[in-house]
């Protein structure tokens, strides 16, 4: 089987023979639905797919689309003008580069369809250039632009600078006016356009990047085309049980236990309250074709407007994951330092997990194992700025606690808590502090992912904060500010909270620490078995 990792050409992809999974049944509906839609997906997820197959589609060019569902549901097979516009592959971060790419685009249709002299700017030159392209063809014209937002987010929150005419513009607004000019083409061109699809990771910037014409249709979170990107588990047992089978074999399992441990790595993205299941398709695809479960969307590069967002936010992981919102408040709000949520869940990094029907809001966390490990180790490495390479202190933790060595396991989050700066673990106030204690043990034992582990978990008599189930132990463990290991050891008797484990035959080490306001590190560690 050729699978078509990297490829985004439905042409080259069809000719060629590679794993096609059929969204066409859905791109039928689309098409036939409605004329301006704007569709948000993380990246690698196969945005640019699903244009190249609108493109080809509406250029009429039936016999690519032989055998798949919009063969039989098809009849005319119309060829329209097709206008498409993929921001992807540029750097936008130096002066100039959006308006000399959308110059060059809309000069290449001028010498096609003619050019008005006396129409300058870019939006205008595109609606003339649609107007001729629909009154030479008789048919009204189809406009696709894969990655819209890119433009803004390469400059998000860089600061860089352009001098424009003697003034000097923020290189983030100069890209978010060239953007809302050329996008009010759509509002003036109404009646020469037949269909309009913007893909893109965010819908942050679409209040004042699409402020000049009507809201197209956004169908990011639509039930009907919720699996229009993505692989769902049907089509992963349609297309992909050889591959299963073969990937069982080769690492001596069953197949059962290789479908749960991919569906544990690459699977969980929802996106409407149906909560259809959705595969990453670039981790699912690369994991066939190498035959290994590996973190290869997250490996394949963090977006770098995310990495700037996140280095100076006031918010906690563990405080933005779990819980319940509103749509607005991950959807439609504009992403900003204080409120980082939209860009974290529209990137992928957070998916929705259950919808309260009652109230209409989303719990959100993350997909899956990939995402989850991948995206807490860059925040750890930030947050703790540690010398440490932390992979290496996870694996050696991981190892002590497979083996019950719990002396080992204090060793190292001491030796690694140590060598945090003094500037990160200093804080004004006692509730900073204790902010800061929560959050730096919520992060170090969220990375050791390789085992079961619950920070913060809800049991009948209160919350204990941390339990790591390995085969053989379970560790339970609880933190004290400048407290005491007694206290600790005493709460976990109180509440309870080893009684889940009685009849579990596996060894059970209670932990109590204290973690030192003033060195920053474990001052205290009893264990009771």
């Amino acid at each position: 089987m050729k699978y078509p990792i990297g490829i985004q050409s439905f042409e080259k992809l069809r000719e060629d023979g590679y794993v096609y999974v059929d969204k066409t049944a859905l791109i039928y509906n689309l098409v036939h639905d409605g004329t301006i839609y704007f569709l948000s997906r993380p990246r690698r997820f196969g945005k640019s797919l699903l244009v190249s197959t609108l493109k080809n589609y509406f250029l009429g060019r039936k016999e690519l689309f032989r055998g798949l569902a919009i063969d039989s549901l098809e009849t005319e097979w119309t060829e329209y003008p097709v206008f498409h516009i993929d921001f992807n592959a540029s750097d936008f971060t130096m002066p100039g580069t959006l308006e000399t790419i959308l110059n060059a685009k809309i000069s290449g249709w001028e010498k096609e369809y003619g050019r008005m002299e006396e129409v300058t700017d870019l939006g205008n030159r595109f609606a003339y250039v649609l107007a001729r392209a629909h009154e030479r063809s008789g048919r009204r014209c189809v406009v696709l632009i894969d990655e819209y937002d890119k433009p803004i987010l390469d400059v998000l929150d860089t600061n860089l600078k352009v001098t424009v005419a003697g003034q000097e513009w923020q290189l983030e607004d100069r890209n978010r006016e060239t953007l809302k000019g050329f996008y009010s083409v759509f509002k003036a061109a109404d009646n020469d356009l037949q269909f309009v699809l913007l893909t893109g990771v965010t819908k942050f910037s679409q209040v004042s990047v699409f402020s000049g014409f009507n809201q197209p249709a956004d169908i990011s979170m639509d039930p009907r085309y919720e699996t229009l990107c993505g692989i769902t588990q049907q089509e992963l047992e349609d297309y992909f049980a050889e591959s299963i089978s073969e990937m069982a074999d080769a690492q001596c399992v069953s197949t059962d236990e290789m479908r749960e441990a991919l569906k544990r790595q690459y699977d969980g993205y929802h996106f409407s309250e149906k909560m259809t299941d959705v595969y990453n398709p670039f981790s699912l695809l690369n994991a066939f074709a190498t035959g290994t479960i590996r973190d290869y969307w997250f490996s394949s590069g963090t977006p770098s407007y995310l990495v700037r967002l996140l280095s100076h936010t006031g918010e906690n992981l563990d405080e933005l994951t779990g819980k319940y919102y509103d749509p607005r408040e991950f959807v439609d709000y504009k992403a900003t330092v204080e409120k980082p949520l939209p860009m974290i869940y529209q990137s992928g990094y957070l998916t929705i997990k259950d919808y309260d029907r009652d109230f209409g809001t989303f719990m959100l966390d993350y997909p899956n194992n990939e995402v989850k490990k991948g995206f807490i180790s860059l925040v750890a490495s930030d947050y703790f700025k540690s010398k440490y390479e932390m992979g290496g202190t996870v694996r050696d933790m991981v190892k002590s606690m497979r083996v019950g060595d719990t002396d080992r396991l204090r060793r190292l989050l001491t030796s690694f808590l140590a060598d945090i700066p003094y500037a990160m673990r200093r804080k004004e106030s006692e509730r900073e502090c204790e902010r800061y204690f929560h959050y730096t043990f919520y992060l170090i034992f969220r990375l050791v992912s390789v085992y079961t582990v619950y920070a913060e978990k809800q049991q009948s008599e209160g919350r204990v904060d941390c339990i790591v189930e390995t085969p053989d132990y379970v560790y339970i463990f609880e933190f004290k500010l400048d407290g005491s290991t007694d206290d600790a050891l005493a709460q976990i008797e109180e509440k309870g909270y080893a009684r889940p484990y009685a009849a579990d035959s596996r060894r059970l080490y209670k932990i109590g620490a204290v973690f030192s306001s003033q060195t920053g590190t474990i001052s205290e560690w009893k264990v009771i078995e």
